[in-house]
């Protein structure tokens, strides 16, 4: 839970803003009215809070001043304000608020909460700024770090290339179009014939009045662009929009790959990967173990006791499996029904799953509900299609319910 200062006196603003974070289970607010009880509260517990929303005209602090005294406890900072004035906005972003908000409607408090969710993963997002002149670099500094970024700095294309093959985990790149060494355009070009837009985010800068600049770098493979001078908003609502994008993108693709109730891979996530570890283990002339498993009776878990306890049963049984099988592909294909692919020998397999099922009759999923067991065919043999070691595996579970359930058949 992220406690969150906010610092406001209209009774309209709080219940639309106490109505919000009702709706955020991540984030607790404490509700201050004036500067004084802010500056109370923040003398006393200012390392309790993750980010303040501040009101800029206050009874007590009609110009802003609560701003500099938040600031002043390095507390990330989001401004609100009833009015626009340009010259205070530019003020406020100068002195490293987060954004200034202007209260207009319900979408500037949904934006606000969009901040605070930045906040949270921002910390964890590696961005570079490959840019020759010091001066720019030490601007885009100055307006990012507020966001809690992580930020590393090149002066070149080289110095840029250099730091990317030594950080393979940098999320965002900000490239200028002319620098010494390899250009903006060339960089961008090399980068994109082996990174993918969700593996690495490029952001084109450039001072250059042509028109075509921006489609020419976006051509190239950048994600988007700015144009000399920007303003510090424009940057932060670019970075902001192109990461969001981002992790859009990777949750559809999460999505698509994996089982939503267990986490494991889907049927079609499986038999993808399958091929994979199949192709490798023709190629070094390797066998490998295929196995079945389903769970136990699992219809008379949901007829018995709701689907709920049987939602429990699979995703208690699958977090014991990944965990008993850290290093095998593992995929949920349907129903109560699993398989795994694996360079253990079918022995070894074999024991590994009565270790699991002596573990899984302990599991507490539902009150009242049977311990929670499972029936597994077991197939070690050269790496031929997948559908044919299904199938063997497959016979050998059948066997193994047939023998009365709670076993693995291997031979």
């Amino acid at each position: 839970m992220r406690n969150i200062l906010v610092i406001e006196d209209s009774p309209l603003v709080l219940k639309i803003l106490e109505h919000m974070f009702r709706k955020e289970t991540g984030f607790q607010p404490i509700f201050c009215a004036t500067m004084d009880e802010a500056q109370v509260m923040l003398e006393t517990s200012a390392q309790l809070f993750f980010a303040a929303i501040v009101d800029l005209n206050l009874p007590d602090a009609p110009d802003g001043e609560i701003v500099d005294v938040v600031m002043s406890y390095h507390l990330p900072c989001i401004v609100l304000s009833g009015t626009y004035n340009e010259q205070r906005r530019d003020q406020m972003l100068l002195k490293g608020v987060v954004d200034y908000v202007l209260k207009e409607s319900q979408h500037s408090y949904e934006y606000v909460f969009r901040l605070l969710h930045r906040l949270e993963s921002n910390s964890t997002v590696k961005i570079l700024i490959a840019e020759d002149s010091d001066a720019t670099r030490h601007y885009i500094r100055h307006v990012l770090t507020p966001q809690r970024f992580q930020i590393l700095e090149a002066c070149d294309g080289d110095e840029a290339l250099r730091i990317l093959n030594e950080q393979p985990d940098i999320d965002l790149l900000l490239v200028d179009h002319s620098m010494p060494g390899i250009c903006g355009f060339d960089l961008v070009k090399l980068l994109r014939q082996k990174l993918k837009r969700h593996e690495l985010i490029i952001l084109g800068l450039s001072a250059d009045t042509k028109g075509s600049l921006s489609a020419k770098f976006i051509k190239h493979g950048a994600d988007d662009f700015l144009r000399k001078p920007f303003c510090p908003e424009e940057l932060n609502c670019r970075v902001m929009s192109t990461l969001e994008r981002r992790d859009l993108l990777r949750a559809l693709k999460k999505a698509a790959q994996y089982d939503v109730l267990t986490g494991l891979n889907n049927r079609r996530s499986f038999y993808e990967h399958s091929q994979q570890l199949l192709q490798q283990a023709r190629s070094d002339g390797r066998a490998l173990s295929v196995a079945m498993l389903d769970l136990d009776f699992f219809k008379r878990i949901n007829d018995e006791h709701g689907h709920a306890s049987g939602d429990a049963a699979l995703a208690g049984f699958s977090r014991a499996l990944s965990s008993a099988f850290p290093s095998a592909l593992l995929g949920r294909l349907g129903g109560e029904e699993f398989a795994m692919l694996s360079q253990q020998d079918a022995a070894t397999l074999s024991d590994t799953l009565d270790q699991l099922r002596t573990h899984c009759a302990g599991l507490k999923y539902a009150i009242g509900a049977p311990p929670l067991s499972f029936s597994a065919g077991i197939y070690h043999g050269p790496p031929d299609d997948l559908e044919s070691l299904l199938h063997h595996a497959d016979r050998r579970l059948y066997q193994a319910k047939s023998q009365g359930r709670g076993r693995n058949c291997w031979q």
